[in-house]
């Protein structure tokens, strides 16, 4: 599974990016995404998904399967 930034809620403070230690997360003007090949979750180097840590607005949401 991966993690996804809902557009409608973000607002684009970005301190989820910086936070991804899988380089996940990229922004294109105003509109941050997380590449769902490249986020594992923060798994193996934190024991929660750190951009839901930072996320001030509860953005950044698990991908529904």
């Amino acid at each position: 599974m991966a993690y996804t930034i809902v557009t409608e809620t973000c607002t684009v403070c970005g301190s989820c990016e910086s936070e991804c230690p899988n380089k996940a997360i990229s922004h294109k003007g105003r509109i941050y995404s997380i590449d769902p090949e490249k986020c594992k979750e923060c798994e193996g180097d934190y024991d929660a998904p750190q951009c839901g840590e930072v996320c001030p607005s509860g953005s950044c949401i698990p991908l529904a399967a």
